[in-house]
């Protein structure tokens, strides 16, 4: 059974100092980090809050993906596909069911159908000119509508790789916007020749 979130607290209190800063992690030291480790230093662990603040969109009628299906680059009967813009790395994409799900509570046929779309993406993503990776990112903290993020990581720039780079995504300024849409347009071409759906010229959504 996990700790109670008091045990997990004061269990992680014991590698803290006395101002509750625990030490720098060792990713920090990466040659991938994007933070020197002279200078860092972790922000204070805060107690727990119980109960937890509600998710955005746990209520279906107030959810902004569930007002928002129209908004896309690619759809199907079950599926859409968004470009997130205001991005610093070469392209951001967002896939959503159409219907309120959360992944916990996702049918095994829509589950099937993420992991099918997932490589499609993939693949359509790393095909694309001076892209060498696709990253895929399921977080779940900020939103209940379950919302898959897919990163393009441009080749080259191996100091991005890894567990990083949307963490330089937000550091980078912002990419070429047109440059973006144009390869959104591509990889939603390319899904409609593999998986078949729709493409739609418009779908771009600010990163939150």
């Amino acid at each position: 059974m996990a700790l109670r979130p008091d045990e997990f607290h004061d269990h992680a209190l014991t590698a803290a100092d006395g101002e509750r800063r625990l030490p720098l992690a060792r990713m920090t030291g990466w040659d991938i980090s994007p933070f020197e480790p002279d200078g860092l230093r972790v922000a204070p662990l805060r107690p727990p809050v119980l109960p937890e603040p509600p998710r955005h969109g746990e209520d279906p009628s107030n959810c902004d993906a569930c007002r928002d299906r129209g908004d896309g680059i690619w759809f199907n009967d079950q599926w859409r596909l968004t470009r997130i813009t205001g991005v610093g790395v070469p392209l951001v994409l967002m896939l959503y069911p159409l219907e309120h799900h959360d992944m916990a509570d996702l049918p095994d046929e829509l589950a099937a159908e993420l992991g099918v779309l997932s490589a499609h993406i993939v693949r359509h993503v790393q095909g694309l000119p001076h892209i060498s990776r696709a990253h895929i990112y399921r977080i779940g903290d900020g939103a209940a509508h379950l919302h898959i993020w897919f990163f393009a990581r441009p080749e080259g720039q191996s100091q991005l790789r890894g567990s990083w780079l949307p963490v330089w995504d937000d550091l980078l300024p912002e990419y070429p916007a047109e440059a973006a849409e144009a390869d959104a347009a591509v990889v939603a071409d390319a899904l409609v020749a593999s998986v078949g759906g729709r493409r739609s010229a418009t779908g771009a959504s600010p990163r939150d």
